[in-house]
């Protein structure tokens, strides 16, 4: 079941940043979800999100759409719930990646019971291609983005006609 870069890979390349990420998604129940439809046009849902045991997990109802999109087509993008008004102090999360469903029955059976989900279910984990969290610091938005190849990195964007500038010592690639 293990994913190449599932959300224990994540967490063990950068765990600061990955707590970061956790207690924004933390923070509301629901988040948007981006599939894929037939036709290849976007969907977008709503849908609860669950880290556990180094996984970010992605439930769904039986027979919905986004599950049927994510079967035929696993690549997807979350969004974190950007709460109420305009300030989102702790910033905005986004993850890419694809999702890869979970047909054992014992390891469902499993999940329902420490999740108290009732059966039946689509369970997804995903195999992250992409975090990326915007927020702002002083005058500042920073973008800070992690992927398996290139590590973090983090660009700064002050709100001026000035390039954006990189922080420096990121950006190493980290072992796939």
């Amino acid at each position: 079941m293990t994913t190449t870069h599932n959300w224990a890979a994540f967490e063990n390349q950068e765990p600061e940043f990955a707590a970061i990420v956790r207690a924004r998604f933390a923070q509301y129940p629901h988040h948007v979800l981006g599939t894929l439809r037939r036709d290849g046009s976007p969907r977008l849902t709503g849908l609860n999100v669950d880290i556990r045991g180094g996984e970010l997990w992605l439930g769904m109802m039986p027979g919905s759409m986004k599950a049927k999109d994510l079967q035929r087509d696993p690549r997807f993008a979350l969004h974190t719930n950007p709460g109420a008004g305009e300030e989102m102090p702790d910033g905005d999360v986004r993850i890419s990646g694809r999702a890869i469903e979970l047909l054992d029955p014992p390891e469902l059976h499993r999940y329902a019971e420490e999740t108290e989900t009732p059966h039946p279910f689509h369970l997804f984990h995903a195999d992250l291609t992409e975090v990326v969290h915007t927020g702002i610091d002083g005058d500042d938005l920073v973008v800070r983005t992690w992927t398996p190849t290139r590590g973090l990195h983090t660009l700064r964007r002050g709100n001026d006609d000035e390039p954006p500038r990189e922080d420096p010592g990121e950006g190493t690639p980290t072992a796939p």
